[in-house]
């Protein structure tokens, strides 16, 4: 064999080795690229909640990780403003180029996302091991699709020592009030307040009526739904002058002290009060200092009902988003009890399935969640979501602690008093062009 013809034959299986490895030959390397790319998934996960520093590093650090550990599935975890979200799920929907593959919301924003018909539906998905609040689910289903997997939520809820049990008026018992039952109601907490103030001399009922207190909540999201059955739909009715008439009556077993009161946590811990009504991060140290005293409990209930207010984040997975089957095994780890009893531990919102409470371990937390699964569970709820008015939010609240001022502290005819201010209240939701609730 010639040496030209030796130096072909090297060239050919050197050419040949080229090919088979890859170093020469675009179409082969584009082959190896693709099938990389479609084995490995990243989760895109848009979320308006859990956004603050400190809060978002738990979730890359610890629910990402962990979750990535169990599934091999990356996640991107993208916090995002309402306002952006809604820009881009928008957008994307319309140009049927969606790259969300999960959405964590509030109930509102889920809502108009379903109204639009961007979410998918998620009836036919099965979550093993997990009973959901049947308030939350309720509410996750909407014109018969469930288009929400609840998720977290966050409340108000009444804070009571345990002494205050001696002084329960006839016919009401302690098992009443911790869950709720029919007994447990407006004109119930009028006698018992009634009896503390008779027993020890002083006003045992509390609430955040300073300045920077949350008294409007309670005006807006408890009371007025209780009596009414709306937020402000009825703020000037004859339900609502009766309400108003129930409250100033009340108002004499309440600590005068309380319009000074912006949290409710210090006077309980201080002896001022047996009794109070707060958010629940509000009175959180109370129960931590000493919660061999104190218990929470439901809100009592009213003519129309149990009015309460209830903040709830849910898990949503956008119509043709690229990896629904990854996102819902997203949404299964993130509603495991034992991962709830974590998001409760590390950023205080509380668990959305009943197996959840029963995983928290004695203390503090397992307290505060009792009381608030057992306020969510009950079946006369009338639930309230704080209305979404954007810079005329102010001017809602403000309305409602002017009736408040006026009819209670300054003895004003309350009739009067929300006739006027009644017209008021519900222009703001038709200039917002937002229902009335």
């Amino acid at each position: 064999m010639s040496r030209k013809v030796r130096l072909a034959g090297v060239l050919v299986l050197v050419l040949l080795g080229a090919i088979v490895s890859g170093c020469i030959g675009g179409q082969q390397t584009t082959t190896q690229t693709t099938q990389t790319t479609t084995e490995k998934v990243t989760v895109t996960w848009l979320s308006t909640q859990l956004n603050p520093p400190e809060e978002r590093a738990f979730v890359q650090e610890q629910l990402v990780k962990e979750f990535k550990d169990q599934t091999g599935i990356d996640v991107n975890f993208v916090p995002i403003s309402y306002t952006d979200l809604a820009t881009r799920l928008e957008a994307e929907e319309k140009a049927g180029k969606v790259t969300i593959d999960l959405i964590a919301d509030l109930h509102g924003g889920l809502d108009f996302f379903a109204s639009k018909g961007w979410l998918e539906d998620l009836s036919g998905r099965k979550l093993e091991g997990r009973t959901f609040i049947s308030t939350f689910e309720k509410y996750a289903t909407i014109n018969g699709k469930k288009v929400y997997i609840p998720w977290m939520s966050a409340t108000y809820v009444m804070v009571v020592n345990k002494k205050a049990f001696d002084y329960l008026p006839a016919g009401l018992t302690q098992e009443d009030v911790m869950k709720g039952t029919e007994k447990w109601t407006y004109d119930a907490l009028l006698e018992w307040a009634k009896n503390l103030k008779e027993a020890t001399g002083q006003p045992q009922l509390g609430f955040p009526a300073g300045p920077k207190g949350l008294l409007h909540r309670f005006l807006h999201g408890y009371i007025y739904p209780s009596f009414t059955g709306y937020q402000a739909k009825n703020f000037d009715s004859p339900e609502a002058v009766e309400m108003w008439k129930y409250l100033r009556e009340l108002w004499q077993y309440v600590n005068p002290a309380s319009t000074t009161w912006d949290a409710m946590g210090e006077p309980l811990l201080r002896g001022e009060v047996m009794i109070a009504w707060d958010h629940t991060a509000r009175i959180k140290n109370a129960i931590e200092t000493n919660p061999d005293q104190f218990v929470v409990v439901p809100v009592p209930r009213g003519p129309k009902g149990r009015g309460f207010i209830l903040v709830v984040a849910g898990l949503a997975i956008p119509k043709n988003a690229p990896h629904p089957d990854e996102a819902w095994k997203l949404i299964d780890y993130l509603t495991k009890p034992e991962t709830q009893v974590k998001i409760l531990e590390n950023v205080g919102f509380f668990p959305t399935v009943q197996e959840a409470t029963g995983a928290i371990p004695s203390g503090p937390l397992k307290i505060l969640a009792e009381g608030v699964a057992a306020q969510s569970a009950t079946p006369d709820a009338v639930v309230a979501m704080i209305p979404n008015l954007g810079e005329k939010g102010g001017q809602f609240t403000n309305a409602y602690r002017t009736a408040f001022e006026r009819i209670v502290l300054k003895g004003e005819d309350p009739e009067a008093v929300v006739k006027e201010l009644g017209p008021q209240v519900k222009q703001l939701f038709q200039e917002m062009g937002q229902e009335i609730p």
